[in-house]
């Protein structure tokens, strides 16, 4: 075997695990994503080539391997035993607790209050890791407690789990904990599943179980879990600290996952304190728990006081409210969102859940609601976590009710009950091919929207009114001073001064701001009226395309194909918007207003030097800002895009460069550095 090879394995191994150490774990990665892509292609051709260097601890374990027909029993060498739940959620829990302790310790009240380590209880999957010689060699479910299930493959793709822990090299070492979802992971999950069309998880705890659960690791794979350890099963040939809390910690130096919520308090005054101070911060906890577990901080102490029942005597979970409840459907109403957005939200019979009282609960879209087949009588499950709005996980059948028999016959149709119309504006609404929402084509008229428009309209890349934020905009709209953007050029300066935190020198700067904006661009302009599926590049092509804002009125779906990029979705999103008479009325009114461009310079682009070319910037410049960059070459006429397809140009790379800098030199196209740029723009001035 070559040696060299050998270290590079090594060294590649060793680099791509910290580089997953800093993305998933820290939450700072120090390379772009192309760069890791390099590293862990290279990785797989090495090992592919020399199979006999593969070893369990090897990162390109953790895409998955081949699907199983079931999961092989494993028995735990220590039994995972589930520890006793305190319901009292009041500070008694916490109380009493201390008080039957100290009593099995035979302690009386002159006696030293004890040492306790206080940490999360986490809503997810418990799971027993087994290290040998610091390699990872098998993780099994808690099971019956005696007798588990063999998911190591499964667990293997969950980048927070460390393959090979660090300074350790014990004969054995299992680490147990929980494998969770966080909050924000399971929304985005749950975000791209429904956009999709497809099933949705019901929760985070249920998330993160079905996934270890899959018979297929590489579904497995791809559900975002995340993992923290609070304890050890089998241990042999490592010296134990003396403390629960030290045991965490030695752990966490191994580079397992270890949560900072923990703190070791003295007696019953220190839980109740701990028990309050993560009552109050749940809510903004990035990940789902149902309590908080106090253990004897002492591991001498918790050999004396032994187990009852299967259950630890020197630890003790002591629960919070629950975020899941049922209750009843009333009716179902559409809201209409800042965007346009249509959301079925179901009226229910008020019930406590999650720490509040909570009467609405969001159905997301038509689809979801179909899917779950939520009817107006049901009885559902409601889930409140954190600070997430309360939404309807699913329905609970009463056995005795026939499908035919209950409240509300058929399936969901938002179309049919709203009668094809917005219910707040009246405007016509619309669901596009491919999209899971129905939408309000009323932009610039309706009242939902107001707020979302007036913002869009007065933003830097749009009509540029500067002063103009989100607590002016508030102010204007829920005042009824302002009901569509045209009406910015009617303010007085007696009813701007008058808002909150403005005073006349406000009032005259956002006034000042407000008529240097009458004077744009038509494709800024454009940008403003905030279409769905506008851009500002889409923008600057329609208005390049048609040179004039009358022929844009004119135009059909047909002919606005005819523009560069512009396909059958945009078309429809612009003929859908300007079929409403509202947003053709208010576009007259912003013109009647002053609002003007010069048509001439909309003709004057195809004569630019850069007119035709499309430029990708990607990495960081030194002499300018992207921004800056972009601003130049658009001067110049060329297009910025995004993304690199054969139709690129240029793709200008600076410090940095990420995936697509790879993709230029895939497609072949001219890459340009910032001298290449500053020369190429110095030539056309």
């Amino acid at each position: 075997m070559n040696p060299e090879i050998n270290k590079r394995i090594a060294q590649l191994r060793a680099e791509i695990e910290r580089h997953n150490h800093a993305y998933y774990v820290l939450d700072a990665p120090v390379i772009p994503d192309a760069e890791y892509d390099k590293l862990f292609r290279e990785l797989q051709s090495l090992e592919a080539q020399h199979p006999e260097l593969s070893t369990p601890d090897s990162p390109t374990r953790r895409v998955g391997g081949k699907a199983l027909d079931g999961f092989a029993p494993v028995r735990h060498a220590v039994a995972m035993l589930s520890i006793r739940t305190e319901t009292d959620i009041s500070d008694t829990g916490a109380i009493v607790f201390d008080a039957r302790v100290r009593k099995e310790l035979g302690l009386g009240e002159n006696d030293a209050p004890i040492e306790y380590a206080c940490e999360l209880k986490f809503d997810g999957l418990a799971i027993n890791l087994r290290y040998e010689r610091g390699v990872l060699v098998q993780a099994a479910t808690r099971g019956d407690g005696e007798t588990g299930e063999d998911v190591t493959q499964n667990v293997r793709t969950i980048h927070y789990i460390p393959l090979h822990l660090k300074g350790c090299a014990a004969e054995v070492l299992e680490v147990r904990g929980e494998v969770y979802m966080s909050r924000r992971d399971f929304e985005r999950y749950n975000e791209r599943q429904r956009a999709q069309g497809l099933p949705t998880l019901v929760n985070p705890r249920n998330g993160a179980a079905g996934s270890i659960r899959q018979l297929d690791p590489a579904l497995a794979a791809r559900r975002p879990l995340s993992f923290f350890a609070y304890g050890l099963g089998e241990a042999r040939g490592w010296a134990s600290p003396a403390t629960h809390n030290a045991v965490l910690d030695a752990l966490g130096k191994m580079g397992v996952p270890v949560s900072d919520e923990r703190a070791v308090v003295r007696g019953a005054e220190g839980l109740v304190n701990f028990h309050q101070h993560i009552a109050a911060k749940r809510d903004q906890l990035p990940f789902d728990i149902d309590g908080v577990v106090y253990k004897v901080n002492s591991l001498a102490l918790q050999a004396e006081l032994g187990f009852v029942s299967r259950e630890p005597r020197w630890a003790v979970a002591h629960k919070y409210p629950a975020e899941e409840q049922l209750t009843v459907v009333r009716d179902i109403d559409i809201q209409v969102g800042r965007t346009g957005k249509l959301t079925p939200v179901a009226k229910l019979e008020p019930v406590f859940v999650g720490g509040t009282t909570v009467s609405n609960a969001t159905l997301h879209n038509e689809d979801e609601t179909r899917r779950k087949d939520v009817r107006i009588g049901d009885t559902v499950i409601v889930r409140r976590a954190g600070d997430v709005i309360p939404e309807v996980v699913g329905v609970v059948l009463d056995p005795s009710i026939a499908q035919g028999e209950r409240k509300e016959d058929g399936r969901f149709d938002l179309f049919e009950r709203l009668h094809g119309k917005c219910p707040v504006c009246g405007s016509a609404i619309v669901r596009e091919e491919g999209e899971a929402d129905w939408r309000c084509t009323g932009g610039l008229f309706c009242p939902a929207q107001r707020m979302q428009a007036l913002l869009h309209f007065a933003s830097r890349r749009a009509m540029d009114i500067e002063g103009l934020g989100d607590k002016l905009a508030e102010q204007l709209v829920e005042q009824q001073i302002v009901r569509t953007p045209a009406d910015l050029y009617k303010l007085s300066m007696t009813a701007v001064a008058s808002l909150e935190r403005m005073g006349e020198k406000s009032a005259l700067n956002l006034l000042d701001a407000i008529e240097r904006s009458k004077r744009t661009t038509l494709a800024r302009f454009i940008y403003a009226l905030g279409i769905r599926n506008v851009g500002e590049a889409t923008a600057k092509d329609l208005a390049q395309h048609f040179g004039s804002l009358d022929n844009l009125l004119a135009a059909d779906a047909e002919s606005l194909q005819q523009v560069h990029d512009v396909g059958p979705v945009v078309a429809q999103s612009l003929v859908a918007f300007l079929a409403e008479a509202h947003n053709r009325e208010v576009i007259a009114q912003l013109r009647a207003s002053g609002v003007h461009w010069s048509e001439h310079e909309q003709r004057r682009m195809v004569e630019l030097p850069f007119s035709g070319k499309t430029f990708v910037l990607t990495g960081t410049l030194d002499s300018m800002t992207r921004d800056e960059a972009k601003e130049k070459l658009e001067a110049l006429g060329a297009k910025v895009s995004g993304s690199v397809s054969k139709k690129t140009g240029y793709v200008v790379a600076g410090a940095e460069a990420g995936s697509k800098l790879d993709r230029a030199h895939e497609l072949g196209v001219a890459v340009l550095d910032e001298d290449g740029l500053m020369q190429l723009l110095n030539q056309v001035k």
